[in-house]
This record gives structure tokens, C-alpha cells and sequence, in this order.
């Protein structure tokens, strides 16, 4: 039994067109026009596409206009893009002739320029005399250095308020006081955020403040010395003191208080007093008198 397979002769394009009826024609008509204003609805024209376009001579404020929206917000005039934005309008000569045309729009006022003329005061670096205007370690701390000398570990290194204190002997005063104040900078706290800001100031000024204090680095070594030996004679009396407090609790008989004697006294003969009906003795070795009366 043999089996018999046809197929169909795919038509053209030219034919399956033709074989369209006109209700099926003008659907695709209507389709094609439909998407044709949603094409032209999303496109969004940029506002200075007409005025780049705009060689016939017409106004370019009319040419602004077309496809965008004009604001004015505090006196400045903005274009609206489309796009989410807006556009400062640019302030564009007037087409020769255009006076009379747009007497009734507001006229653009002028643009007066009241920036002050500041002279920039340039500092001549210490380290590779090379004049600079801006610097971190000029501004926070009135060094002249340039930015590209600036040390940070070594000669320009900074230094918490308490180190600088332990370190060169320093006192409050000579930070707040003594002139020229010391500069500093503040930061919070690496060990705990609760606990007050650290001033860091900078190594290499508390060095030269430390040499006016003092007079000299060898008189500052003086003071480290002179501090260090108190500091251990008070160490070692504290210590004598701790094991003879400790050598009496453990051998409370060998350490016994010292009291003073009681003195005695040693009365004389009884005088008698007829008048009073009393006896007085006096001691011997004091003058301690007694008056009593015999029962």
C-alpha cells in the first residue's frame, strides 16, 4: 500500500496580498497609522535642535519655543528637555528687526557681573622653596609646606594633646595661652566613640614650643631625670611601707606599740581644814593637789 504525500506551493508575497480582502487591507492601513503617531508621540526633540536648524532668519526665542517649555524661577529662565530635566536658556542676541515684533514679551534683563576681584596670597615653601597658594598643613596649621613635602611620619608627623604633654613636660597653659596659640585638629576617638574628641596638633610645632619652655633640650632631659628619681623614691617608700604593714600582720609579736608611762603620784601628810571639815594631800613629784572629806 503506498502512501501519496502533496504539498502545497507556498504562494508569494505578491499573490497573498492580493488575496487580502479590503476590510483586511484597512485594518493594516489603520495599524500602520497608529503606530506611526506613537513613534512621533515618544520622540523627544532637543531644545536646541531648532535653533541649530534655524537658518531662515526667524527670531531664536520663537525657535526655542517649538518642542519645549520656557520656566522662570527666581528671575533666571530655564527650558524644560522632556527628559527630566532643565536647561538654563542662554541669553542669544536679538535678530536686527525683531524689536517690533515681540514688544509685549519680557525683555531679558542684563546680566551684570558682581564677582570681587580676591588677590590670591601665595607662601613660599619651607622645605623646597617653591611658592604655593593652598596646602593641608598651611591651612589647619599655618605651616608652610606644600602638599607634595608634606611628611607624614616623620617631620610632620601629629601628636595627641596627652602624648605631647607626657613627652615635653607641657602644661594647659602652654597650649591655650602662651602665644602664638597652638593650632590644632579635631578627631574623634579610635579607642571608643563615646569619649571626647582627641586634638592632634603638630609634632615638630610642640617641639619648638617644648624648647621655649624649657630653654633647651639638654634642661628637658634635666626634668625627665629629676621626675624619674622622685617618681622611684616614691615607688620604693610605697613598697617599705606594703612589707611592714605585711611583716606585722604576719608577726604581730615582734612589732608592739609604744605607749607612755602613767605617771603616779605619791601624795605627802594630810592637811586638815577645821573651817571646811576637809583633808588636802599634793603629790611630791607634781603639783597635783587632792581635797577630800573622812568618813
Amino acid at each position: 500500500m503506498s502512501e501519496e504525500v502533496t504539498t502545497d506551493a507556498v504562494a508569494p508575497p505578491a499573490e497573498q496580498a492580493s488575496k487580502l480582502t479590503n476590510a483586511q487591507k484597512a485594518r493594516i492601513e489603520r495599524n500602520l497609522a497608529k503606530a506611526q503617531r506613537l513613534r512621533e508621540a515618544k520622540l523627544v526633540l532637543h531644545p536646541f535642535k531648532d535653533l541649530a536648524s534655524n537658518k531662515d532668519g526667524s527670531h531664536p526665542e520663537a525657535a526655542l519655543s517649538q518642542g519645549s517649555s520656557v520656566i522662570k524661577v527666581q528671575g533666571t529662565k530655564y527650558i524644560d528637555s522632556g527628559g527630566g530635566f532643565l536647561l538654563e536658556q542662554p541669553v542669544l542676541p536679538a535678530a536686527p528687526g525683531a524689536a517690533g515684533l515681540n514688544k509685549s514679551a519680557e525683555e531679558t534683563p542684563p546680566i551684570l557681573d558682581d564677582a570681587i576681584a580676591i588677590p590670591v596670597q601665595y607662601e613660599e615653601c619651607l622645605e623646597c622653596g617653591d611658592m604655593f597658594a593652598d596646602s593641608y598643613l598651611f591651612n589647619n596649621f599655618g605651616h608652610s609646606v606644600c602638599d607634595k613635602c608634606r611628611d607624614n611620619d616623620d617631620r610632620h608627623a601629629l601628636i595627641t594633646r596627652t602624648e605631647a604633654k607626657a613627652e615635653y613636660l607641657l602644661k594647659d597653659c602652654d597650649f591655650d595661652k602662651r602665644e602664638p596659640k597652638l593650632r590644632y585638629i579635631s578627631r574623634k576617638n579610635p579607642h571608643n566613640v563615646r569619649w571626647g574628641e582627641m586634638k592632634l596638633y603638630l609634632h615638630q610645632q610642640i617641639h619648638q614650643r617644648a624648647l621655649e619652655v624649657w630653654g633647651s633640650e639638654e634642661e628637658l632631659v634635666r626634668q625627665h631625670e629629676s621626675r624619674e628619681d622622685k617618681r622611684e623614691v616614691g615607688k620604693a617608700r610605697k613598697y617599705n611601707k606594703q612589707m611592714k604593714q605585711l611583716r606585722m600582720e604576719v608577726r604581730s609579736s615582734i612589732y608592739t606599740k609604744k605607749t607612755h608611762a602613767v605617771h603616779e603620784h605619791e601624795f605627802g601628810p594630810d592637811t586638815y581644814d577645821a573651817e571646811e571639815d576637809t583633808y588636802t594631800h599634793t603629790c611630791i613629784t607634781c603639783p597635783y593637789s587632792e581635797t577630800y572629806e573622812k568618813m
